[in-house]
């Protein structure tokens, strides 16, 4: 316990601060992530959202550098502390080596600091921080020439000792004051170290200030005493003397806030000035601030822990806080207990210098163990003196005893003791006196009583009086007995033996008994009118009805209202019915109580405590055991309840009452209850089970039990088991009111027959059991056969037949069964032992089980039995399986026994058929044996089948193959088959006629024979085999010849070509490999690799080199009988020719026969290796390209696919496409194509050596088309020839055609050009190749043609010069040169402009929009851009089909420039690139390239507009609007300059917006205005173009220069946003005009942009007047 102990606490004052300052106090601190996220929101609309964010944005940038040029203050300072820490150690160590040993006894102060040497001044200024040259102004000392060893300064006299010591004090101060003198305006010489010192921030001001009436007084009089004049004199003359002996005036002398006061410590300089300035403007006002001079250290004196009679001392320190030396002088404090002791001083004289701090020592001599309180003056030179507080505190002693004490509740007339644990946590021995608040004395602790109680009733504190040591622990009682139920409270004093006390509450609370009966369950009844109740009962609970021996519960709770704990017990007690008489009393105390020991009620808890407001519960139980209505009352006694005190009139006890308690019944509840008889029913009632049931198996029935009694039952079900056995499940259990419980009757029969019983249930607690009638019926087992007949059919005579069958239990008990034949059955049949076996005959089945049984029956005699075998089951019903059998031996037939065969051949195997049958039912075995008879020898017979088994009565055919080796009619032959079992074989007679081989020919219709009668042998002159007289060259023909067997016999064939006999293949290249045949055999192969595989077949077979290959397919083989064969003959060919050939067939041991052969082959064998063989005249094209460019050559290979070497001679001829003319008369003379040699000339020709060649122009209808009419015939032709050729046979030996006339379509113009072919006459050996060379030339196009088509072919006329070639002897002839079909090679080009497609972004075309604006950077301070481009992009497209080589040529301000040069540019054109300069391109057919075109806006192109027309570049044009816009146009083309030199354009156009300056005026007079006021007048400067423009204003020369502050304009420069609308941008010029005089002023003020705008002039005018008319006022 802190004895008089308390605090102050402080007041939250921020609400008021938010209902002052608002927003400013409780906004959002702005802090780092808001302002970054300012910054990036720039680029909006909003005009003063961007002016916003350009304002933080340099806030921010100052604030960092800032924040940089802090940091770097810190590291020079604390880097300038090192090294004068560094430096001061180092003159430190010097010392204590001169000093010695003593050094440090001495206590001198610390060395001089370098440190205002190293740190940077000027940058601690820049920072506005205090730095050493502020409060230090003396200069560096100076350096002097080395001396002898001086005297250390720790060893001179101190000013402190000569102060007090030295009697030389008075003759040494004027040499001081001389010292002084000697440095006018500075400080004295002092070390660096007293420099050096900071001043902290906490140092305590003492702005109090203290006056003295005397001086006031005095200061009063004497202005009364001295008259105006005289002062004034005296003022004067003291000022003079002032002036001439203090002008050298110490400033410490001055406060440090004077106008000659020294330099602050603490205070910044900045505060300093600005308290001078407030001085001077207040001239004679007085100060009212502050400013300190010394700091105490420590700034309260306090002392603690003392004791009367002790001495008790402690230092003060003093510190010069400012930058001069000042003397202090103390006022020592006007109590007697503290003393002030002499002070210690740094230096001579008292005097303390700067930083420096001089010691006090504070003597303290308390008298009495309280507390005291002092302060001490300390006065300077300044007004204001400091105060220093002296205190002195002994800590209170601490005793732990609650302030308050709480007894809490207590009854009346009861008495309630608290023990309290009381500790000594003081630092020295305390006593202390316990008493009433109202009788506090003095802490005289001798009269006062040391042992009982002090009484303050209700309350008693023992003991009264305390002695506790430090940490001592003892027990304090406190009692209390309240006579009254209300609130008590009584205030005791602890007195101390050191004059402090405290106060001690003690509180109690007096109650009297209250229970209350807050709950019950079902509610608290009433009673009903006229019922009787006991008259003492304060509640009525009243039970249902319930059944004897039941328990009925309700619960109910009690709440104990008072605060302390009520001990109970409950008693059972008989009610009192004798009636009250209205507004009669009863005396309740005299009511007698009888307890009642019949009573069906009980309680829990019968005793126990009542907690302190507390709900407690209890369990009322109701259990009666007769059947009528209980009636009791049930009364809560509370135990040792106080009786209430005698009252008395004086509240203050002097002893404790006495104490006396009693029982009280504090609640009675009056209960009631009635009973009623048990309620019980079954559902059914009675069981019976309808039909009989199986012995020995369970039968289960359900059953329902109601309870529809008040409580709950206990059932038990009995059990038999004598005879039959019947239970219950569940046996026994508890059925709750009103539910019921669901039973199950199980039920076993142990022999047949019906039961009857009554099943007997015990209730509980009922006397009287329930009854459950049963009745049921039950029966034996039961077997059951699975066949309901035993069929074991037809069986051969003395063989066993055995068959199974199964016997199945079907009810839950074992059966015991036997079986056998009916001995009925057997008495028919007159036998005595039975044909069937029965395994097993007898057995037990399991319940639900089954037995197989096997019955054998053993055939005797041949028989139809019908029987039936006995089943007898043990207890049960008999059972009768019929069974059937029959008893068979087998036997069979043919059905004919004569064999017929219509046709036989010899040596071929002839087949006929016949039918066995079997007589029984049983299966019969057959076996067919030999052939016999006189012509058996010669033939030879196989039956299928050769043996068998016939099912009954089946029908069974069979198959006699025969083969005769002899010719004629079978009659004696015959075949034998066995039955068994059959004692006798059967025989099948064999007739018939044998025949010889025959074998007939035909050709198919569409083989070219037309015949009726094929089924005959024919003559050699009726086949023929004609493959056609226009067969294609290589194609392959089919034919087919028929080849008919009209016998049954196989004979040998063979086919061969007499001539053309294909070449002979390997034998695993025999198989014709036909198309289909090869996708048949190589699955799915391709189209071309079936087409090469015959390719490669058709020339195995032509390998020969005859130029015809007949196949054969199938060459050889088989002729099957009565087969009709198809023989496939194809024909290839590798050369035209008519062919002639005979086909010899070879059959058996028949004739040879032979079948003409013949064919036609036409076309042209030749054909180009890049096209391959086709039927149509292949096609060269050449292609498009550029008019008059070079020729273009294409090498073509010819492939001779025949045997034979074969001419050409080539003639090349043109297509036009108005050409009428219709056929073409060619007139030769000797032979049209002659050899020739290397050089072109003919060889060994006798005539001309070039061909002559006549063309007659003839009319259409003139001369058929296609015929040749030859003039000279020779004999080499053959007369067998189809040719339409008419002859003229000259006369002599030697027939020789001389002239030759030719008719046919024209269809071309003989040329050379622009198609010509090299060479003209080549040979193309047979199988091999040739190469020539055709060219082609473009020509030039006119320009209005743009694409011209060039349409030609040439024609090779092929020549055979070997004769064997042309003719064989009655199998080949061919014809060559005008007589076969020529070589066509169709030529084909165009012929086109070179021009290429321009595709560009926009449709308007290559239009470049650029603004002058467009070179201004974001700060146009720092400069102008030199560049800017713009760049459009625009694709060439190559639509023709042949590359165009290009170059691009554009000029300035225009570039060129290609996306992808690597792919466009040509390298074989390095010619014409070095002559133009420029690479040359090529772009492919197709193929696109992109090309960018830029526009460079530069400062050069916006002096065009200022230049003179003579000087202007070509498609430069100065575009002037109505509404002043202007833009610079350019206009060029893009050249394309092609190889062939022709050139394209494209147009590039570009508007170049230039910015056009205007001022609002082109004057501005201010006229008179008074002289040094400023006058502003505004004008606009307007952009009327779509450009931005940065722009300076700037003054003449000679106004800038001689009236620098008469005009000026704001702002000199900015930016003109460009115009968006119809109205210009503007800006608003402030010009301001300051008259410095009274005569006129005249500048002129231009405006200029850096973009080549037009300076705009303003003339300025004004007059400067001194007349006060002009003067502005406001």
């Amino acid at each position: 316990m802190a004895v008089k102990g308390g605090h102050e606490c402080g007041e939250d004052i921020s609400p008021l601060l938010a209902s002052i300052f608002e927003d400013l106090y409780t906004g959002d601190v702005f802090g780092e992530d808001l302002e970054t996220n300012w910054i990036k929101s720039r680029g909006g609309d909003s005009v003063y959202h961007e002016g916003f964010t350009e304002e933080l944005q340099k806030l921010l940038d100052e604030h960092k550098c800032r924040l940089r040029e802090a940091d770097r203050a810190e590291e020079n300072i604390i880097q300038a502390q090192e090294r004068a820490k560094a430096e001061e150690e180092r003159v430190l160590n010097v010392l204590k080596a001169d000093g010695g040993e003593d050094f440090h006894k001495m206590g001198l102060p610390p060395v001089a600091s370098c440190f205002r040497w190293i740190v940077d001044n000027e940058l601690l200024r820049k920072n506005n921080l205090i730095c050493p040259e502020d409060y230090i102004t003396d200069k560096f000392p100076p350096t002097r020439a080395p001396k002898g060893k001086s005297e250390p300064g720790y060893v001179k006299e101190t000013f402190a000792f000569k102060q007090h010591v030295s009697s030389r004090l008075q003759d040494q101060m004027p040499v001081e004051i001389a010292h002084l003198q000697k440095i006018p305006g500075r400080l004295p010489n002092v070390s660096l170290s007293t420099l050096t010192l900071l001043s902290t921030p906490d140092s305590s001001h003492q702005t109090k200030k203290i006056s003295k009436k005397v001086n006031a007084s005095q200061k009063l009089a004497w202005k009364d005493i001295k008259c105006k004049a005289e002062r004034e004199s005296e003022r004067a003359y003291l000022a003079k003397l002032e002036k001439r002996q203090n002008y050298l005036k110490n400033p410490r002398f001055f406060p440090p806030n004077s106008l000659q006061g020294g330099k602050s410590l603490v205070v910044s300089q900045g505060k300093m000035e600005q308290t001078i300035a407030r001085r001077k403007a207040e001239d004679d006002k007085g100060d009212t601030s502050f400013v300190p001079v010394f700091l105490a250290n420590p700034p309260t004196i306090m002392f603690s822990n003392y004791e009367v009679g002790q001495v008790y001392e402690m230092t003060i320190e003093l510190r010069n806080i400012t930058s001069t030396c000042h003397y202090v002088r103390l006022i020592p404090p006007s109590t007697s207990a503290f003393a002030i002791g002499p002070g210690k001083f740094p230096g001579k004289g008292g005097l303390i210098a700067p930083g420096m701090t001089c010691q006090y020592t504070v003597r303290f001599t308390p008298k009495y163990p309280g507390n005291y309180e002092d302060c001490m003056i300390v006065e300077t030179q300044v007004s204001e003196p400091l105060l220093i507080p002296i205190q002195a505190r002994r800590p209170p002693p601490v005793l732990t005893l609650p302030h308050i004490i709480d007894c809490g509740p207590c009854l009346v007339g009861g008495v309630k003791v608290m023990t309290i644990l009381c500790r000594n946590e003081g630092i020295r021995t305390e006593k202390f006196s316990i008493m009433p608040k109202k009788a506090c004395l003095s802490p005289n602790f001798g009269p006062i009583a040391t042992d009982g109680f002090v009484i303050q009733a209700p309350f008693g504190i023992h003991p009264p009086v305390l002695e506790l040591a430090p940490g001592q622990n003892t027990t304090v009682e406190v009692m209390f007995f309240p006579s009254f139920p209300e609130v008590s409270q009584q205030t005791y004093t602890i007195v101390c033996d050191n004059c402090q006390d405290s106060d001690v509450t003690v509180t109690g609370v007096g109650q009297l008994t209250a229970l209350e009966l807050l709950f019950v369950t079902g509610g608290e009844s009433k009673p009903k009118p006229d019922e009787a109740t006991d008259a003492t009962a304060q509640h009525l609970i009243r039970f249902d009805p319930q059944n004897p021996h039941t328990t009925k519960e309700k619960k109910f709770v009690i709440r104990n209202s008072t605060q302390v704990e009520l001990p109970f017990y409950w008693q059972i007690m008989k009610p009192n019915l004798k009636p009250l008489v209205p507004e009669e009393t009863t005396d309740f105390m005299k009511v007698k109580y009888n307890q009642d020991t019949e009573s069906a009620f009980f309680l829990d808890p019968e005793e126990g405590v009542l907690l302190p407001c507390t709900d407690h519960e209890f369990i009322l139980t109701y259990t009666p055991q007769e059947l009528k209505s209980y009636h009791s009352v049930i009364q809560m006694i509370l135990v040792d309840i106080p009786e209430s005190p005698c009252l008395v009139e004086d509240e203050m006890f002097q002893n404790i009452p006495e104490y006396k308690t009693k029982d009280v019944i504090a609640l009675g509840i009056e209960v009631k209850g009635l009973t009623e008889a048990l309620n019980l029913l079954l559902e059914p009632y009675a069981i019976i089970i309808p039909g009989e049931n199986f012995i020995g198996v369970n039968i289960r029935r359900t059953f329902k039990m109601w309870n529809n009694s008040k409580s709950l039952i206990k059932y038990t079900w009995e059990k038999i088991v004598s005879s039959d056995i019947m239970e219950v499940e569940p046996c026994t259990g508890i059925i709750d009111v009103n539910k019921c419980c669901k039973f199950e009757l199980l039920i076993t029969g142990s022999k047949p027959g019906a039961i009857s019983r009554n099943l007997q249930c015990k209730i509980e607690p009922s006397t009287e059991p329930v009854v459950l009638h049963v009745e049921a019926a039950f029966k034996g087992p039961l077997l059951h056969i699975d066949v309901p007949s035993l069929q074991l059919g037809l069986v051969k005579q003395g063989e066993n037949v055995l068959q199974t069958f199964k016997i199945q239990n079907l009810c839950q008990l074992p059966a015991q069964w036997s079986m056998q034949e009916s001995k009925v059955c057997l008495a028919e049949r007159n036998e005595e032992v039975s044909p069937f076996t029965i395994q097993p005959s007898a057995g037990k089945i399991l319940p639900l089980g089954t037995c197989t049984v096997s019955v054998q029956f053993t055939s005797l005699r041949c028989q139809r039995l019908h029987t039936v075998l006995e089943l007898e089951v043990e207890n049960g019903k008999e059972s009768h399986l019929p069974v059937f059998v029959e008893v068979q031996a087998p036997q069979a037939c043919l059905i004919s026994s004569h064999l017929v065969f219509t046709e036989i051949y010899t040596g071929v195997p002839a087949k006929a058929t016949s039918k066995l049958f079997n007589q029984r039912l049983l299966p019969a075995k057959y076996l067919w044996g030999k052939l016999i008879g006189s012509q058996a020898a010669f033939c030879s017979a196989t039956v299928s089948p050769a043996s068998g088994t016939l099912g009954p009565n089946e029908e069974e055919e069979f198959c006699v193959e025969l083969s005769a080796n002899i010719l004629g009619e079978l009659k004696d032959l015959a075949l034998s088959c066995s039955i068994e079992a059959m004692t006798e074989p059967l025989l099948l007679s064999i007739s018939g006629e044998v025949k010889g081989l025959h074998v007939t020919y035909t050709v198919p219709s569409d083989s070219g024979v037309a015949s009726d009668e094929r089924q005959k042998p024919q003559s050699p002159c009726d086949l023929l085999l004609d493959f056609g007289s226009e067969v294609a060259f290589k194609a392959i023909v089919k034919r087919r010849l028929i080849l008919t067997n009209h016998t049954g016999i196989s004979a040998p064939f063979k086919l061969e070509a007499e001539y053309f006999t294909a070449y002979s293949l390997a034998p695993e290249q025999g198989i014709c490999l036909s198309s289909s045949y090869l996708v048949k055999r190589r699955g799915p192969i391709s189209i071309h690799a079936a087409r090469r595989a015959q390719s490669e077949f058709a020339a195995a077979l032509l390998s020969h080199g005859k130029g015809v290959a007949f196949h054969i397919q199938p060459s050889t083989g088989t002729l099957k009988a009565f087969q009709q064969l198809i023989i496939e003959i194809t024909a290839y060919n590798n050369m035209w020719g008519e062919y002639w050939d005979d086909l010899v067939c070879k059959v058996g041991d028949l004739q040879p026969k032979l079948i003409p052969m013949q064919m036609t082959v036409k076309g042209c064998p030749i054909f180009l290796q890049l096209t391959g063989p086709q039927t149509k005249s292949p096609i060269i094209r050449f292609g498009t390209h550029v008019s008059g460019g070079p020729p273009v050559f294409r090498r073509v290979q010819l492939n001779n696919p025949t045997p034979f070497d074969i001419r050409l001679d080539w003639e090349v001829y043109n297509q036009k496409q108005d050409d009428n003319k219709l056929v073409d008369l060619l007139m030769f003379f000797e032979d049209p194509f002659p050899l020739k040699n290397t050089d072109e000339n003919e060889a060994g020709s006798i005539g001309s050596t070039s061909e002559s060649e006549i063309v007659l122009k003839l009319d259409q209808s003139a001369i058929p088309r296609g015929n040749i009419y030859p003039v000279l015939q020779t004999t080499d032709e053959s007369s067998g020839s189809d040719s339409t050729d008419k002859e003229i046979i000259t006369q002599g030996p030697t027939v020789q055609k001389l002239v030759s006339v030719l008719v046919r379509p024209h269809e071309g113009v003989p040329a050379d050009s622009p198609y010509s072919i090299t060479p003209r006459q080549i040979v193309v050996p047979g199988g091999g190749s040739i190469s020539v060379c055709i060219s082609f030339t473009p020509h030039v196009l006119p320009e209005t043609a743009t694409e011209v088509q060039c349409e030609g072919f040439v024609l090779g006329f092929m020549s055979l010069d070997d004769k064997h070639t042309k003719t064989v002897p009655n199998k080949v002839h061919r014809k060559h040169r005008y007589e076969v079909p020529q070589l066509r090679v169709d030529l084909q080009a165009f012929v086109r402009h070179a021009l290429l497609k321009v595709d560009m972004d926009l449709d308007r075309g290559m239009v470049f929009y650029a603004m002058a604006s467009d070179l201004l950077p974001d700060h146009p301070v720092l400069g102008v851009l030199t560049n800017s481009v713009m760049t459009q992009s625009l694709k060439l497209i190559n639509y023709t089909k042949v590359p165009l080589y290009f170059r691009l040529l554009l000029s300035t301000p225009f570039s060129l420039s290609s996306t992808d040069p690597q792919k466009s540019i040509k390298t074989s054109h390095s010619k014409r690139e070095e002559e133009g300069h420029q690479p040359q391109l090529v772009l492919y057919p197709q193929q696109n390239m992109l090309v960018k075109v830029s526009f460079h806006t530069t400062l050069e192109l916006l002096t065009y507009q200022h230049l003179p027309d003579t000087q202007l570049l070509p498609g430069f044009q100065v575009l002037q609007f109505e509404n002043g816009e202007r833009k610079l146009k350019f206009n060029q083309n893009l050249v394309i300059e092609y190889s062939n030199r022709a050139t394209q354009l494209v147009p590039v156009t570009a508007y170049l917006t230039v910015p056009v300056l205007k001022l609002s005026c082109h004057k501005v007079h201010f006229k008179s205005c008074f002289v040094g006021q400023t006058k502003i007048e505004h004008i606009f400067l307007c952009n009327r173009s779509g450009c931005r423009s940065y722009w300076t204003a700037l003054l003449d020369e000679q106004e800038r220069h001689n009236n620098v502050k008469v005009f000026s304009v704001s702002p000199t420069n900015g930016i003109l946003e460009a115009r968006e609308g119809d109205p210009p941008t503007k800006a608003i010029l402030q010009i301001s005009f300051t008259a410095r005089s009274d005569i006129q002023y005249k500048a002129v003020m231009t405006v200029t942009g850096i973009l080549g705008e037009k300076p705009c002039k303003l003339q300025i005018k004004g007059q400067g007047t001194y007349d006060g008319r002009y003067e502005d006022l406001y």
